[in-house]
């Protein structure tokens, strides 16, 4: 299994407070009004050209806070050759506007060329395990500096599975030096689908692998008679998953936290008065 690379750490950071997803609705609210939330993550996906509103906007809103890319279309779990053309713009995207963190999924959504509209899970084998590190450390090198990976949000576990999801994950930043996004919501989502303990899951992460975490709203739906938690990125985030935040905090100190909403946006109040809660939690663990 390859060894883990030295990547450069000459960039921006992101404080030890919380952030808000960006998206396109909130651009001029945001300038206009320069709310107090600590930094701002984007979609890479929605910034990859050469010019255009979106990096207008962008470029603007890096002045005023620190920006975190956040990837869901590099699928590095699948088998299909890693897509160089998005890395090139990608890579040229990280030199434009120079973020703090960059980060992917622990998936595949990418097969034979054609492309999911959604984020599949991988079996938790050696054999995923190496295939993943090589393409990691791949594109680490290429973009000369570690990349974070997220926990999926899942709906079905493999039996060929070896390893538990937080093993996995342990394993995969140990030999890749990648760093881990641990997202709360999808750890409490998993959990319920599968039947995990989520506090058995925070307790076993590596905690010195962990930069960052997320926060989001779920949706619960009955499928034949079934309980099945859906990551929906679309209402608040749930009492039991402020929990979880703070069982985080308790045991790896101030983090980055971001809080997501991807569909049904609310108003930009809604979003930062989530933020200043989280930021509320995250100060009481400040030393």
């Amino acid at each position: 299994m390859a060894s883990a690379l030295s990547i450069s750490t000459a960039q921006a950071s992101i404080p030890a407070t919380a952030g808000i997803g960006l998206r396109s609705r909130h651009y001029r609210e945001i300038l206009a009004t320069k709310p107090s939330v600590g930094w701002l993550e984007v979609h890479s996906e929605n910034y990859l050209g050469k010019g255009g509103a979106p990096l207008h906007w962008l470029e603007q809103l890096r002045m005023e806070y620190p920006i975190s890319l956040h990837g869901v279309s590099l699928s590095l779990g699948s088998t299909d050759t890693l897509d160089w053309g998005y890395l090139d713009r990608l890579k040229a995207l990280i030199e434009r506007v120079n973020p703090g963190l960059v980060s992917e999924h622990l998936s595949w959504n990418s097969s034979g060329g054609r492309f999911l509209n959604d984020l599949a899970p991988v079996p938790y084998t050696d054999a995923t395990l190496s295939h993943l590190v090589s393409r990691i450390n791949a594109v680490q090198a290429f973009l000369g500096r570690r990349i974070l990976i997220e926990n999926p949000s899942s709906y079905l576990e493999f039996k060929q599975s070896t390893y538990c999801e937080y093993e996995f994950l342990n394993a995969l930043a140990r030999h890749s030096g990648c760093g881990i996004l641990l997202d709360l919501n999808n750890v409490y989502v998993s959990s319920r689908n599968h039947g995990w303990n989520a506090l058995d899951y925070i307790q076993g992460i590596a905690g010195d692998c962990v930069e960052e975490l997320h926060l989001a709203g779920h949706t619960l739906n009955q499928i034949n008679g079934r309980s099945l938690w859906i990551d929906t990125h679309n209402r608040p985030v749930c009492d039991d998953v402020w929990a979880l935040l703070k069982h985080a905090l308790a045991l790896f100190g101030p983090k980055p936290v971001l809080i997501e909403w991807d569909s049904e946006l609310p108003q930009l109040a809604v979003l930062t008065a989530e933020a200043e809660k989280a930021s509320a939690l995250i100060g009481g663990w400040h030393e």
